[in-house]
């Protein structure tokens, strides 16, 4: 999807959502340039959004966060729901287990949106084995590496450099000079740019 469709995306839901790694984090961010609805009467007033207008737009932030579709969304939450504990947080667990958001977590790609090419197109191992399936679900000790034979592609050139300075979350470990990360814990302290709890009230009807 070209980069003005995704961050037309951001200003519809009115939320930064980081599809496109550092451009998001600089002046050129559309979020930034222009904090209103995409169209002609984006600056106008919002009409008041109803509960479930609410309820249907966090579940579209999240969606397009971790770039589902509708039906991997519906199954994230058929699948937290037979969890125990907080449905809430089981839903955080699956969304941030998912193997492509780990490479982006890890710092070993820029945004969810590389992470996952880099998975699809098999640059990525786990416990020595190469997986190509993005919505792969990482495990407690599990240990991601990028293929040794890809880290000498353009793609690659920077990282070694990159993830020296990059601080990964507590639920993950990464070690800058082999170019590894290893799970260390379920995820846990994860700041959402949404409301999880109106995800939940809308698939629970």
């Amino acid at each position: 999807m070209h980069i003005q469709a995704k961050e037309k995306k951001e200003r519809a839901l009115g939320v930064k959502l980081f599809l496109k790694a550092d451009r998001c984090n600089s002046p050129k961010c559309a979020m930034v340039r222009r904090p209103y609805r995409p169209g002609m009467h984006g600056k106008s007033r919002r009409r008041a959004i109803s509960e479930y207008g609410q309820q249907l737009m966090e579940k579209q932030r999240i969606r397009i966060t971790y770039g589902l579709k509708e039906s991997q969304m519906a199954n994230v939450f058929k699948n937290a729901s037979k969890k125990k504990g907080s449905l809430s947080e089981a839903i955080i667990g699956l969304l941030e287990r998912r193997l492509d958001n780990t490479v982006f977590r890890l710092g070993l790609a820029p945004s969810r949106i590389m992470a996952r090419q880099f998975v699809s197109h098999g640059h990525i191992l786990v416990n020595g084995r190469k997986v190509t399936v993005p919505s792969f679900l990482v495990k407690i000790g599990d240990v991601i590496t990028v293929k040794p034979t890809s880290l000498n592609s353009l793609i690659f050139k920077e990282l070694s450099n990159t993830i020296k300075k990059y601080q990964a979350p507590e639920w993950l470990i990464i070690d800058a000079e082999k170019i590894e990360g290893k799970v260390k814990s379920l995820p846990v302290s994860i700041e959402m740019p949404f409301d999880i709890n109106l995800v939940v009230d809308f698939y629970s009807k």
